[in-house]
């Protein structure tokens, strides 16, 4: 395995892997003895999940132009979007009960679960493209990391983080996402032969 390909798969596995170990420990509700950690989880993680929107370009990367720039910006989208849901149901809701104002948090939690599934739609659409573009190119070898990126994205569409589904989505967006870019260089390494 080349460096590249290294740092690719680590730039995959670790902030997925590092939600799906936070989602172990996030609370299941929101209420007053929950509230102060539920905040502070979500700003500790704040710069964690735009990340998860680099997977779908890091698969593609410099292979085609085109569906290089449609990931990145599903990517993009993603994270833009998806910051919305963790800044307000993540931060906003857990400091509004924190500060006794738990009748507020209604209207953030609606809020940020719009933003939430806009952004996670986006992450689906950027990982199916990335799964079919690999299918394309490099075979039948990159069906099984395909199917497990895209039940990730689907859980995570679904869970988020939480646990129990929330973290085995988080895993099946590493393994997925690695395996996809190792049967890419595997099909690149046996074209040069």
């Amino acid at each position: 395995m080349t460096r590249r390909t290294l740092l690719t798969c680590l730039a995959i596995a670790v902030p997925t892997l590092v939600l799906a170990v936070v989602g172990i420990t996030h609370p299941t509700t929101l209420n007053d003895a929950s509230a102060l950690y539920w905040r502070d989880l979500h700003i500790g993680i704040l710069a964690v999940f735009p990340l998860l929107g680099f997977i779908p370009w890091l698969i593609v990367r410099g292979r085609n132009a085109v569906v290089s720039w449609v990931a990145g910006v599903l990517g993009f989208l993603y994270a833009a979007f998806y910051t919305g849901l963790d800044v307000l149901a993540g931060i906003g809701a857990g400091g509004l009960q924190h500060a006794g104002m738990d009748m507020a948090k209604g209207t953030v939690y609606e809020l940020g679960d719009q933003l939430g599934l806009v952004g996670s739609v986006f992450l689906l659409a950027g990982v199916l493209v990335a799964g079919g573009f690999t299918i394309y190119t490099s075979g039948l070898r990159a069906i099984p990391g395909t199917i497990i990126i895209a039940i990730g994205a689907l859980l995570f569409l679904t869970r988020h983080i939480f646990f129990p589904l929330g973290v085995l989505g988080q895993v099946c967006l590493a393994v997925g996402g690695v395996a996809l870019v190792l049967a890419r260089v595997r099909a690149e390494r046996l074209a040069v032969r």
